[in-house]
């Protein structure tokens, strides 16, 4: 059933439990998922669920039905870090590329069938939820990937030396969790990713994310070429932007972390200031595109548990996310890759596994990329 064909929901008036819902889950979709644009549109998807779920009742069989969820529980065993229950909680956000489909237009790959995590972020939630600290994992991270099973029950050795978001390529959403926890010793309670052209999409039914650029950003590879100053981004330009490397800095993934943690603020101010309530067509298309446009762990695979999840973010705004990058220096042997500082890493996956907030020290030093400042 099409967005076009189905008939426009019956939305509460504001003020009344549906619409309250609904702003519940417009701020806590601000939140997330998570940093890059594409933990944005995690973040978005789920809260937009959020109103899908609170609005008419005939549409949540429908939107239940899209979304996707995959069961890590069963796929990670209890082989895991040691689940601290505070209050507090730990949620991976990926953003994929399939480069297949509709994503090979926008992957700029080939399609042949293989899936990358282009975007990783480790989001805690603090006890009480009132604040979150978001740290990007570079993809280009080289790690000791631990042998890990896939969610199909494929067995998949570890390997040594090899570069992050080959772990999701490997096996999938399991092997990604599974890597996060190996590397932080932090277990992950929640997981939620993004796919490159619904992330697009989103951009689009939102009617574009408000930026200022402080210098002109052109990359053909990434389709992007924005001059300095204030732009309103489209789906295609605002992907270009979370992905471009080779426009800004120093042509790192580093790089291109910064501006993905800048646009996801830019996309909470956004998401606050959207008209949903008073427009049922654009509510239904925004729920309808986010859950199809999401996975989740089987925890929060429907739309009820997104509304009990979005509903506990609530009190988060951008004010109160830390956003970093996990602490990295350059592989000496190749400058197309970084390593984990671990000592400065440890500072912050002890102060996350602690709920206090990440030190100033933990990211004193490490490289970063040479793009602060460039999108605002």
């Amino acid at each position: 059933m099409s967005a076009e064909s189905t008939p426009e929901p019956v939305i509460p008036e504001p003020g009344e439990t549906g619409p309250r819902r609904s702003g519940r889950g417009v701020r806590r979709r601000a939140r997330s998922r998570g940093r890059k644009a594409l933990l944005a549109a995690a973040w978005t998807a789920a809260g937009v669920v959020v109103l899908g779920g609170a609005g008419a009742g005939y549409l949540y069989f429908e939107l239940n039905g899209n979304i996707h969820s995959v069961d890590l529980d069963q796929a990670l065993g209890n082989d895991r870090p040691t689940k601290i229950d505070n209050g507090s909680e730990n949620i991976l956000v990926l953003g994929s590329d399939t480069r297949s489909g509709s994503n090979r237009k926008l992957g700029g790959g080939t399609d042949d069938g293989s899936a990358r995590s282009d975007t990783a972020m480790i989001v805690h939630v603090y006890e009480g939820h009132k604040r979150a600290g978001v740290v990007s994992v570079p993809r280009d991270t080289l790690i000791d990937r631990p042998a890990c099973t896939d969610t199909k029950g494929t067995r998949h050795p570890a390997a040594n030396g090899v570069m992050f978001n080959e772990a999701y390529s490997t096996g999938g959403a399991a092997c990604a969790v599974k890597t996060v926890e190996s590397l932080t010793g932090i277990r992950m309670d929640h997981y939620l990713e993004v796919d490159f052209a619904g992330f697009q999409k989103l951009i689009d039914e939102l009617g574009g994310v408000p930026v200022t650029t402080t210098k002109t950003i052109h990359d053909p590879q990434s389709h992007l070429d924005l001059r300095a100053g204030s732009h309103t981004l489209d789906g295609q330009q605002a992907l270009g932007l979370v992905r471009t490397r080779h426009g800004v800095g120093d042509g790192s993934d580093l790089g291109r972390i910064q501006l993905q943690q800048a646009f996801v603020k830019a996309l909470i101010g956004q998401v606050k200031h959207v008209g949903v309530f008073s427009h049922p067509k654009k509510l239904y298309d925004l729920a309808d595109t986010a859950t199809k446009t999401v996975t989740t762990d089987s925890d929060i695979g429907s739309v009820n548990s997104l509304i009990d999840f979005a509903d506990g973010l609530k009190g988060i705004g951008s004010r109160h996310m830390t956003m970093i990058t996990m602490p990295v220096r350059y592989d000496p042997a190749n400058p197309n890759r970084v390593v984990m500082e671990k000592a400065r890493a440890q500072l912050v996956w002890d102060a996350l596994k602690n709920d206090r907030p990440i030190p100033k020290a933990a990211t004193a030093g490490a490289a970063t990329g040479g793009a602060q400042g460039v999108v605002k």
